[in-house]
C-alpha cells in the first residue's frame, strides 16, 4: 500500500519537472498495479531527463563540429616497415598470451529483432549461413568453441539483449543446448531502457500503469555490463579485455591476437577496427583526431567539404569507417561507472504506439515522438588512450541489416561464400569463378574448420575438389 505522504512527495516532484501526466490514470489502478506504477517512476532520474528534455527533446541540438580535426592515426592493416613489423609479431604474441590466458571475453550486442528482414525474433536466431542455414547466435558459438579449443582455454561469452527479445533469446540457447558451449561460460543480460518523449516533452504512456521505453542504445552496454553482474563474473574470471561486436556480423573474427596485443602493448583502454569506405559518403561514423582525442563522427554530421577533401594522393582525408568492434578494458568499464559518467545522447524521432488522454492506446501512423539512445563510440573520447587497427571488409565485415540491397541477407552471404574461396584458393585450392569473378559454388567454412586463412592452410588435405555448381561443407 503506497504511503500517503510518499505519494504527495511524487506528485510534487512530478509537477516541478513537468511530468504529471504519469499519474493521469491513478484512480483507475489497483493497489498492484499503482505499485507497479510507482516502482517504474521511483527508477527514473529526473533531473538528468529534465537535461536531456530541455536539449534533445525540445530542442534537436545542433552537432558542433570540434575546433581542431584532423584524420585519426591508425595501424596499417600490414606493417609498413621492419620496425613495425617486430611490432605486430610481438603484438601477436601478446595477443595469443592473453587469449590463452583466459583474459579476453567475447561481447556481442544482441538487443534488436529480425523486423527488418522480414524475420520474426531475436536477429541473433536469423538463419545466415550459405549451406547449413546456421542462425548468427550458432555462427558465434562456434567460433567461441574453437577459439576455446585452439587456445586451449575457456573463453567466457557475454551477450546483451533487451526487453524485446530477453526471454526469447534465453528460450533459443536453452533449446540449442547452448550450441554445444557450457552453460556457465554463457553470461545472458538485458540492456537498460529510457522513458520515450512526445515532441513538447511529456513521457509518454504504454499502458496506464506503464511507463513507454525503448532500449538505451549500445552505449547502454558500458552500464549494463556493470549493472547485470557481467562486470563481477569477468573479474573473478581473470578476463581483461573484451570483445565487442554486433550481433548483425557473422564475419566477426572475435579472438584476433593482433587487435587484442596492440590493445594491450599500447596501454589502450578502449580500441577500433575500422576500414576504408567505399567513398566519402558511406553510412559509417568517421574516426577523427577531434581536439587531440579520438572521435567518431557520424557520417551525418562530417560536412560534405570534409568529407569529400582528398589527399594528393586522391585518397580520403577521412577515409576510416568506424564498424563497431572494438577491445574495451575491463578497468575502463569499471572506472567509468565508478565515475559516474554519462555519454551524449542522440535524438531519433519516431512512430511511438501511447496511451491517450482518455486512457486510449494509440496505434501511431505518423511520427510523434523522441527516443533517446547512446551509442558506445561515444566512449573514446574518454579514454586515456586508443588504438585503431585497419582490416579488410572483405575479411571481417558484412551486417546484415537488409531484407533486400545494401548490407542484406544476400550482400552477407555472398561475402561469406567469397571469403571461403578466397582463404581455399589461398592454400592452393582451384575455385570455378563465373564471367563475372563471383564463385561458381557455395561455400562454408565452419569455424571448428578454421578460423583464419592460415588454418586453412594447415587443413589443405582435407579440402576435395570443387566443380562448377557444388555446394561445399567443411567442418
Amino acid at each position: 500500500m503506497t504511503d500517503q505522504s510518499e505519494f504527495q512527495n511524487l506528485q510534487k516532484v512530478l509537477k516541478k519537472y513537468g511530468q504529471t501526466r504519469l499519474l493521469a490514470f491513478w484512480d483507475r489502478l489497483g493497489p498492484v498495479r499503482q505499485e507497479r506504477l510507482l516502482a517504474q517512476i521511483g527508477q527514473l532520474d529526473f533531473i538528468q531527463l529534465d537535461r536531456w528534455r530541455a536539449e534533445f527533446v525540445m530542442n534537436a541540438a545542433p552537432f558542433k563540429l570540434p575546433v581542431k580535426l584532423a584524420p585519426a592515426p591508425f595501424y596499417a592493416h600490414q606493417p609498413g616497415d621492419a620496425g613495425q613489423r617486430g611490432k605486430y609479431d610481438q603484438a601477436r604474441q601478446l595477443g595469443d598470451k592473453l587469449i590463452s590466458q583466459g583474459k579476453v571475453a567475447a561481447f556481442v550486442v544482441a538487443g534488436g529483432q529480425g523486423t527488418r528482414l522480414g524475420f520474426d525474433g531475436p536477429k541473433g536466431n536469423f538463419p545466415i549461413s550459405p549451406v547449413k542455414n546456421k542462425a548468427l547466435f550458432q555462427i558465434f558459438a562456434e567460433g567461441i568453441s574453437a577459439a576455446s579449443k585452439k587456445y586451449h582455454t575457456s573463453c567466457p561469452w557475454y551477450i546483451m539483449t533487451s526487453p524485446l527479445n530477453h526471454q526469447q533469446t534465453l528460450d533459443i540457447f536453452s533449446a540449442n543446448n547452448y550450441y554445444g558451449l557450457n552453460k556457465k561460460d554463457v553470461f545472458i543480460f538485458q540492456q537498460g531502457t529510457l522513458p520515450n518523449f512526445s515532441l513538447d516533452g511529456k513521457i509518454l504512456l504504454a499502458d496506464i500503469d506503464a511507463i513507454a521505453t525503448s532500449p538505451d542504445g549500445h552505449g547502454g552496454s558500458l552500464r549494463a555490463l556493470y549493472n547485470s553482474g557481467a562486470m563481477a563474473d569477468m573479474k573473478k574470471r581473470g578476463v581483461e579485455f573484451i570483445s565487442y561486436w554486433q550481433v548483425d556480423n557473422p564475419l566477426i573474427n572475435i579472438f584476433d591476437p593482433l587487435f587484442v596485443g596492440l590493445h594491450a602493448l599500447d596501454g589502450a583502454e578502449m580500441s577500433s577496427k575500422a576500414l576504408v569506405k567505399t567513398g566519402p559518403f558511406e553510412k559509417l561514423g568517421n574516426f577523427c583526431l577531434a581536439d587531440g582525442k579520438v572521435t567518431v563522427i557520424e557520417y551525418s554530421d562530417l560536412p560534405d567539404e570534409l568529407a569529400e577533401k582528398k589527399n594528393p594522393d586522391g585518397s580520403l582525408v577521412f577515409e576510416l569507417g568506424s564498424i563497431a568492434i572494438h577491445i574495451i578494458s575491463v578497468d575502463f568499464v569499471d572506472r567509468l561507472n565508478n565515475h559516474g559518467f554519462v555519454l551524449p545522447m542522440h535524438r531519433a524521432v519516431k512512430k511511438i504506439s501511447h496511451i491517450n488522454d482518455k486512457g486510449q492506446r494509440v496505434e501511431q501512423k505518423e511520427p510523434n515522438g523522441v527516443k533517446l539512445e547512446s551509442f558506445v563510440f561515444d566512449a573514446l573520447p574518454l579514454c586515456k588512450k586508443s588504438v585503431i587497427l585497419q582490416t579488410i571488409r572483405s575479411e571481417e565485415f558484412a551486417p546484415t541489416k537488409n531484407a533486400t540491397g545494401v548490407d542484406s541477407v544476400e550482400t552477407t552471404r555472398q561475402m561469406m561464400i567469397d571469403r571461403s574461396a578466397a582463404w581455399l584458393e589461398s592454400a592452393g585450392v582451384k575455385i570455378p569463378r563465373k564471367s563475372d569473378g563471383l564463385p561458381d559454388c557455395v561455400i562454408e567454412i565452419a569455424p571448428s574448420f578454421a578460423l583464419t586463412k592460415e588454418d586453412v592452410i594447415k587443413e589443405r588435405d582435407k579440402i576435395p575438389a570443387i566443380k562448377p555448381g557444388d555446394k561445399i561443407y567443411l567442418a
